[in-house]
């Protein structure tokens, strides 16, 4: 294995901070010795947090096994996140301050492609990553950094997921944000697709016909005996949604083989289209008379 120098485009006193939270928790646990002493091992947590470099070149950069890197690495960031501001602790400090506005957007953060690798990939980006949302400052300093979610979320249902929408509206802070954002005015929680089917549903907006037969009362033809003068229209006129009324008494004779009527009429009409203009009287139902040519 080729080893080189390389640099990383940090200032020394993040380099002091870092170690000094570092020296602190040893102190706290009572760790007496250790591979690396705590300016090391910050520097190995700000070399893999900035350049991203796997475990094993920097245990062989630093003389350390890949195990003891991981190790390092993950309690130096557990220590970092622990001081980290939480959401409602920033948002009063940007009241306090008086900020015109604040910066409201998602980042990704690459990732090394795993088994599963579907929820962690950015369509927006074309690559694996985390998605946080940051809220920064209008100069560009970052008060807060949301927790990790997969690449494939959308920056408005992570913002809803972390309740950064919730919390922004109850201090009342202006927020300026990209079209990532759009539709952010709702503060509530997405529904579900059937929630927001059974909420949509069409709904008649002026009576129809059959809308207004539904609505009304029981008419006089659906209950037996009763006749059209006790409907509310007008007499000799039908009632509303219905057709001419039936007569009330028994049926005359000429009505009661109405089916053979109509096979009749219907053959006389066929028979009078075949014949090009040749007139001919067909014989009529029982009860009829023929008809006219």
């Amino acid at each position: 294995m080729l080893f080189y120098r390389a640099a990383l485009p940090l200032s020394r006193p993040t380099l002091l901070f870092v170690a000094g939270v570092i020296r602190r928790h040893r102190k706290a646990t009572g760790s007496c010795w250790r591979k690396l002493n705590p300016g090391q091992q910050a520097l190995m947590a700000l070399a893999y947090l900035r350049k991203g470099e796997t475990f094993a070149e920097l245990g062989a950069g630093f003389g350390v096994g890949t195990a003891t890197a991981w190790r390092y690495v993950n309690e130096t960031v557990g220590l970092l996140a622990a001081r980290s501001p939480r959401l409602r602790q920033a948002l009063r400090k940007a009241g306090k301050d008086k900020l015109a506005y604040l910066v409201l957007d998602g980042t990704l953060i690459p990732v090394d492609r795993v088994a599963a690798d579907r929820p962690f990939y950015s369509g927006k980006h074309k690559k694996h990553g985390m998605n946080l949302q940051v809220i920064a400052t209008p100069n560009g300093e970052i008060l807060w950094v949301s927790g990790p979610l997969p690449g494939a979320v959308h920056d408005l249902r992570a913002a809803r997921t972390w309740g950064i929408l919730r919390e922004l509206a109850a201090f009342g802070l202006i927020v300026l944000a990209d079209k990532g954002y759009a539709g952010a005015a709702s503060t509530s929680s997405p529904r579900t697709r059937a929630a927001a089917s059974r909420s949509h549903r069409r709904t008649p907006t002026a009576p129809t016909r059959n809308y207004a037969v539904q609505a009304n009362a029981r008419t006089p033809s659906s209950r037996p005996g009763a006749s059209c003068a006790s409907s509310a229209a007008a007499p000799g006129e039908p009632a509303p949604g219905q057709g001419h009324p039936r007569p009330a008494g028994p049926r005359e004779p000429r009505m009661k083989r109405s089916t053979d009527c109509l096979l009749c009429w219907a053959g006389w009409a066929a028979a009078d289209v075949s014949v090009w203009g040749e007139r001919r009287v067909l014989t009529g139902c029982p009860g009829t008379r023929s008809p006219r040519l």
